[in-house]
């Protein structure tokens, strides 16, 4: 009985010696929270995203005719505050996105959020995953920034706004994320 005791003792001791420890790691990065949306016109008048592979692999039946598994897109899309085109540029998502599925709608996204107005004025924030365009909600990761967001980590929730065409997709990107505190060293005299 003392043994199970003294296991569940140190247990307990171990448990609040975790809590601290994530306690005192999120206490030295603040957090980051945007909301943006960008526009990705895939032809025509003001195309942001040409066709830079077209995959080798099967037609995808999920979507447009002529897709293929592995059809590869690079994008400078605009980014602005308000769901129209004509709302205010606060940046560019550059990089790309790859059709990855066989039979779903699934792009491998990796891009670059280069924010250009705003507390975060000439920062970047690089994004990475999987988006089911079909699926209402995705979730990406934030892998990295820099600037203002450099070591950013966290996630976007990414949402398909509307249709302004079927070329012209509209995304809103929540983002939530962090970034490491500044350290300060005090020198005494």
């Amino acid at each position: 009985m003392g043994s199970s005791s003294g296991a569940s003792a140190k247990q307990g001791v171990l448990l609040m010696a975790a809590a601290m420890v994530v306690a005192v790691a999120s206490a030295g990065r603040r957090p980051v929270r945007l909301r943006v949306y960008m526009h990705d016109i895939t032809g025509g008048p003001g195309q942001t995203a040409v066709a830079l592979v077209n995959g080798t692999g099967p037609a995808n039946p999920s979507m447009p005719a002529g897709s293929r598994f592995g059809d590869t897109t690079a994008v400078d899309d605009l980014l602005t505050e308000g769901p129209g085109a004509d709302s205010k540029p606060v940046g560019r998502a550059q990089g790309t996105y790859m059709l990855a599925s066989l039979r779903e709608p699934v792009l491998v996204v990796s891009i670059t959020f280069v924010l250009t107005a705003g507390p975060y004025n000439g920062s970047t924030f690089a994004v990475a995953g999987r988006d089911n365009v079909l699926e209402e909600t995705r979730e990406l990761a934030v892998v990295g920034g820099t600037g203002r967001l450099r070591r950013a980590s966290g996630h976007v929730v990414w949402r398909t706004a509307r249709l302004e065409s079927p070329l012209h997709w509209v995304l809103l990107l929540d983002v939530h994320a962090s970034v490491p505190l500044p350290w300060t060293v005090q020198i005494r005299d």
